[in-house]
């Protein structure tokens, strides 16, 4: 399909001012007989689209300034005795490992899992040292009745020494009248002797047998500790964050069965450069917003400042990419907020730790400590 040609025989006739114009027909458009399509010349063409533009930045500027104001009202400026960084909320990590090289026998918790202090987790396989504590029980008892059988014969060693001690002063007394020889009273001298070294030794073999029922006992004593060193159990309250080994396992001495975080030492690592560093007090009070709760305000100690400046990490932002040298201060959470309110505070969860640097000047109202319901 052809279009119609536009010659000057369709058009309207042009005005004095199209005529007497050199560059009309390039920036003027003229409009057809009725019927006839308009043709747009380049100039109207770019005109439109800059008009376009302009629209567009003009809503992006608007949206944007609405944006930033809804933000101040939102976030007021803080007072200069309070200084502030981001970081990430972490938690002591430990390990339940292991003692002795065992098969894990039974696991009574998993991954996830919140456990007290003192629960059991998993037990190994005991079965050995099971068989070698009724050994050494038994050698316990043994070792016992020996000592019971040579407490026996003290006494009876005693008695002897006694009869022994009466014949001599018998025999004494009777050499000192005449009527007993000298002899007879070496006879008993040397018996009395006899029974006090049998007395001696018999002594000598209660500490003998003593001493070997202490061994005894402290061989039962030593496979019950390993006995008990076999059943794992959680040192702190906190959860299970992972589940390193699984059930029928043998693992050697040291080996990692779970590691748990510690749901009671919970912070956050903050950088701030040399100038707010410097101004910060051990014990300082501290408040922490996380992203996941921006309208609760956690109160926080400063426990940790570093001695000497490092180098930012990359999970940090800061304000200035001129501060790459910062001093890492970490804030506390307080342990009694942190009862009842674990899944409030879970390790990971980014957000804001703020520190009070004069103990003097009060919170503004968004961080007057809110707690979770």
């Amino acid at each position: 399909m052809t279009q119609p040609a536009t010659d000057e025989a369709t058009l309207p006739p042009r005005t004095e001012a199209e005529k007497s114009h050199p560059a009309g027909g390039k920036d003027l458009v003229r409009v057809p007989k009725a019927g006839l399509p308009v043709a747009l010349l380049p100039g109207a063409k770019a005109r439109r689209q800059w008009l376009r533009l302009v629209l567009v930045l003009a809503v992006l500027f608007a949206g944007a300034g609405g944006g930033y104001y809804w933000w101040l009202r939102l976030h007021p400026a803080l007072p200069a005795s309070i200084v502030f960084g981001n970081g990430r909320l972490e938690a002591d990590e430990i390990n339940i490992d292991t003692k002795y090289a065992a098969r894990i026998a039974e696991m009574l918790a998993d991954e996830g899992d919140l456990v007290k202090a003192g629960q059991v987790v998993a037990r190994m396989d005991t079965r050995d040292l099971q068989a070698s504590l009724k050994k050494s029980e038994a050698q316990v008892r043994q070792a016992r009745r020996a000592v019971d059988e040579a407490t026996a014969n003290v006494t009876q060693q005693q008695a002897q020494v006694l009869l022994a001690q009466q014949e001599y002063a018998r025999a004494a007394y009777l050499v000192q009248r005449g009527f007993q020889t000298k002899e007879v009273l070496d006879e008993r001298q040397q018996q009395l002797d006899g029974a006090n070294a049998a007395l001696s030794a018999a002594q000598l073999r209660v500490i003998e047998f003593e001493h070997a029922l202490e061994a005894a006992t402290h061989d039962a004593e030593l496979y019950t500790v390993q006995i008990n060193d076999d059943t794992l159990v959680a040192p702190r309250d906190g959860r299970l964050q992972y589940r390193i080994a699984n059930l029928g396992e043998v693992l050697p001495a040291g080996g990692h069965v779970f590691a748990m975080l510690d749901t009671s030492n919970v912070y956050m690592d903050i950088y701030l450069p040399t100038e707010q560093a410097g101004k910060i007090k051990y014990g300082a009070d501290a408040r922490i917003v996380t992203d996941a709760f921006p309208k609760v305000s956690i109160p926080a100690k400063v426990t940790f400042i570093a001695t000497q400046a490092q180098f930012t990490p990359k999970t940090v932002e800061t304000k200035t990419e001129r501060d790459k040298l910062m001093f890492r201060v970490r804030v506390r959470i307080d342990a009694d907020w942190l009862r009842g309110r674990t899944d409030a505070v879970s390790s990971g969860l980014p957000g804001v730790g703020y520190v009070r640097t004069d103990a003097g000047a009060a919170w503004p109202a968004a961080l007057q400590g809110s707690t979770v319901q």
